[in-house]
């Protein structure tokens, strides 16, 4: 048929309640679509999904909770922890394919949430439950199911030791929509990662907060990444990085030990350690900033991981500051690509980054030359390289950003 025949409201996303998870769904969940979310072992992924599940029926929808890995019992009392308990959320131990399918035609929900493929096995296929002939099987049969009775389907999938999604490479192309659940055990902060998505954007980042009674959206995650200090100390820098088509801001800290006898050490934490030694080289190299020969410590506030080549500048003040003991002032951000001739290169997204700055009050902002007008209440300070922006540092520390 004619494509301009096809209506178009097929495929209209319907809310999951879940504000920062429908963020990177697009808006929300798509009828007949089947979403695999992987993640590490004890990351959220069930405590994320039965929220997903309850809002889900708090607007009038009913969903469905097959679990392979615990029983009904179990996620009753995760269900009370968290208070994500409504009667239209049904509970089904099952991990046999056939029967699971029995389960949807009999519930007729119009979600489902499988946790997880792994641990479905049909009889239809060879292989040990989890295999790759396994999971292939399971998958497609459950696409199918949603492609055919029209209900949103979401997988929880397993990842291997390398973080990869576990099972066939086909499996990320039966389904419609990969996400990835990411957090450090150590931190509360959690982030959703869209992979792949055919109904939206495939770059965009959910930020979430884990307790002990549930999940929680985290709508402003910059303050998360921002340590609370009544005056600005040397060693520090901020910038404004962009995770997907999200601008975060975060604080770079770095402290400068006595010159070591052997080998400097250097010790990093939230940022790539083979830029921060190439940071380091250019500033003794190019800047004549003596610090080679000193043990260097980086690291960001939050658990925040800088991997945007724009938080270079950042880090290089943040070390020049700590060596001369001069303080940026807290209103000011840098950012910028240093390249290895010491020349400072303009980073994508420099629109949204400002404007970023400039909400969170920010006043200032060191910038490479040829940068675009900043918005309103916030002044670019151009840098062509690195010296200059060492210069720039200079000033505003001791004339202030103004």
């Amino acid at each position: 048929m004619p494509i301009s025949s096809i209506d178009p409201g097929t495929t209209r996303h319907f809310h999951t309640g879940v504000s920062e998870l429908d963020r990177v769904l697009g808006g929300g969940l798509v009828p007949g679509s089947v979403t695999l979310l992987a993640g590490d072992p004890g990351v959220g992924k069930s405590t994320l999904l039965l929220e997903v599940a309850h809002r889900w029926a708090e607007s009038g929808r009913r969903a469905l909770y097959l679990s392979g890995e615990e029983s009904a019992g179990q996620i009753r009392l995760r269900a009370e922890r968290t208070g994500c308990t409504h009667d239209e959320v049904y509970l089904a131990a099952e991990s046999d394919l056939a029967t699971a399918l029995g389960h949807i035609d009999a519930v007729r929900p119009g979600l489902v949430v499988v946790d997880s493929v792994q641990t479905l096995s049909s009889t239809e296929a060879d292989g040990v439950t989890g295999g790759v002939t396994q999971v292939r099987a399971v998958t497609t049969a459950l696409t199918m199911t949603a492609k055919t009775t029209g209900v949103a389907m979401l997988l929880v999938g397993h990842v291997t030791k390398d973080g990869a999604i576990a099972g066939p490479r086909s499996l990320e192309h039966l389904v419609d929509v990969v996400l990835h659940f990411e957090g450090d055990r150590a931190s509360a902060l959690r982030m959703v990662r869209g992979i792949k998505n055919r109904f939206g954007a495939a770059d965009e980042v959910g930020c979430f907060l884990m307790h002990d009674n549930g999940i929680e959206c985290v709508a402003d995650p910059s303050g998360l990444f921002l340590d609370q200090r009544p005056k600005a100390v040397p060693g520090t820098a901020v910038t404004v990085t962009l995770d997907g088509k999200r601008p975060m801001i975060g604080e770079v800290q770095a402290l400068i030990g006595a010159p070591a006898s052997g080998s400097p050490r250097r010790a990093v934490s939230g940022i790539d350690s083979a830029r921060a030694a190439m940071i380091t080289a250019v500033l003794e190299k190019r800047a004549r900033l003596p610090v080679g020969a000193n043990d260097i410590y980086l690291s960001t506030v939050g658990g925040m991981r800088l991997t945007d080549s724009s938080s270079d500048l950042a880090v290089a003040l943040a070390i020049a500051s700590a060596a001369v003991d001069l303080p940026m002032p807290a209103t000011a951000v840098a950012i910028g690509e240093v390249g290895l001739a010491g020349d400072l290169r303009r980073v994508t997204g420099m629109d949204p980054r400002l404007a970023e700055a400039a909400r969170l009050g920010f006043t200032c902002a060191v910038v490479p030359a040829g940068t675009a007008s900043a918005p309103a209440g916030l002044r670019t300070l151009p840098a062509d390289d690195i010296v200059s922006a060492l210069q720039v540092l200079t000033r505003i520390s001791q004339n202030g950003p103004t």
